[in-house]
């Protein structure tokens, strides 16, 4: 297996489709569940986090496998339409899955079909680690291979959690503590009742 190789393994992604069970640990970025008695810990985009974490009994998640030499990573999706995309987005040069990731907890399904279909790398590049040149080359190589979407590209989805949940999800997405309690700060200053979700789109556009 060549060194830091990052690659998908067909036999086993078949096999992997899907998982269904109780979540029984959310955060924004992550999920465990609890499968006949295993848990599996699986990765989850910010727009999937509430609907997951307000699932009573069980969620069922599409999944999406990276193995590594060192390394054996699921992201797992609500919708098979995001997992799609998600493929569609890690076949671009120069985009991996946390990027991805990225992307789909800032954009929903059809904001980021309408975003690409209309050519608006702006908007794409107000995603952290999405330059100008990735963002020109995601609407090259994808605008004939999605349908563009009639949502408007602002909008949010409310959470309703906490600044502290704000706070660890950037963590957790790679931003330093002082930079994410820092723009947090400010985002809660500006808008006390904004939710979760919404802050960390924000905030997103901010870093």
């Amino acid at each position: 297996m060549p060194s830091g190789r990052l690659f998908r393994l067909n036999i086993i992604s078949e096999m992997l489709e899907y998982i269904t069970g109780r979540p029984v640990e959310v955060t924004p970025t992550y999920a465990v569940i609890d499968n006949h008695g295993l848990g599996y810990g699986v990765n989850v985009t910010l727009i999937d986090y509430p609907h997951i974490a307000a699932a009573k009994e069980e969620v069922k998640l599409y999944l999406y496998e990276v193995i590594r030499e060192d390394s054996h990573i699921l992201y797992g999706f609500l919708e098979k339409r995001t997992r799609e995309l998600f493929e569609l987005l890690t076949s671009v040069s120069g985009v991996g899955p946390n990027t991805a990731r990225l992307i789909l907890s800032s954009l929903t399904v059809r904001q980021l079909e309408a975003t690409i279909a209309a050519g608006q790398d702006h908007v794409l590049k107000g995603v952290k680690g999405i330059g100008a040149k990735t963002a020109q080359r995601i609407i090259v190589d994808l605008k004939d291979k999605i349908k563009g979407g009639a949502e408007s590209l602002i909008t949010s989805t409310p959470g309703g959690e906490t600044f502290e949940d704000a706070v660890a999800a950037l963590v957790m997405l790679g931003f330093t503590s002082q930079q994410s309690q820092k723009v947090m700060k400010k985002i809660f200053g500006n808008t006390p009742a904004i939710t979760t979700e919404a802050a960390i789109k924000q905030a997103l556009t901010m870093l």
